[in-house]
């Protein structure tokens, strides 16, 4: 098991970062890629997950988006790839608050979030989160980045199609994910 892994970031994908550490290359799955930046050493926290045909490494910026990331994967239903797109709003105290309100219209506006997985959510994480909050930061210019970005977190096209209209493409593609997260969370 991984606690985090320094190194250089060489690859940024849509959904993932190569990390090389020594002469080796990572392929780290983070909630927002374009928050890290080509060439930058960074300490990523990370979590190994094993299946039975498959080994991938999730990585977080930060403990507290690690913490919350292994909180919602204890949830009955909800794996590494459903609860990543859930940090990727930017807003890890957003969760935590809609969980502790048992707000679970906005839970369901989460990518493969249904009725059932929002209750389960409620019911397994409420009281149990504590005070967890942080934010994610995207560096990156074109709304081609964003669609990608978009389409890493699970969304589909008629989903943002509308959202990306209403978005200022002279953002940078951080404010423009965050400006489309909170579109398709309304």
């Amino acid at each position: 098991m991984y606690d985090y892994i320094k190194g250089t970031v060489t690859k940024i994908y849509s959904n993932s970062i190569a990390l090389d550490n020594n002469g080796i290359g990572y392929l780290i799955y983070t909630a927002n890629p374009y928050s890290f930046q080509e060439g930058e050493i960074y300490q990523v926290y990370i979590f190994q997950n094993v299946k039975e045909d498959e080994i991938s490494l999730y990585g977080f910026k930060a403990i507290e988006e690690k913490e919350l990331f292994l909180k919602l994967i204890s949830v009955k239903g909800l794996g590494p790839k459903m609860a990543l797109p859930i940090l990727a709003t930017g807003s890890v105290s957003g969760v935590v608050d809609a969980i502790e309100r048992e707000n679970i219209l906005y839970l369901k506006k989460f990518p493969k979030i249904g009725d059932k997985v929002a209750k389960q959510m409620i019911l397994d994480l409420k009281g149990k989160l504590g005070v967890i909050s942080t934010g994610t930061v995207i560096d990156s210019n074109t709304y081609e980045e964003l669609i990608e970005v978009l389409k890493g977190l699970g969304y589909k096209e008629k989903e943002f199609k509308s959202v990306i209209n209403k978005i200022d493409n002279s953002l940078s593609i951080e404010d423009q994910v965050k400006e489309a997260l909170k579109l398709l969370l309304k």
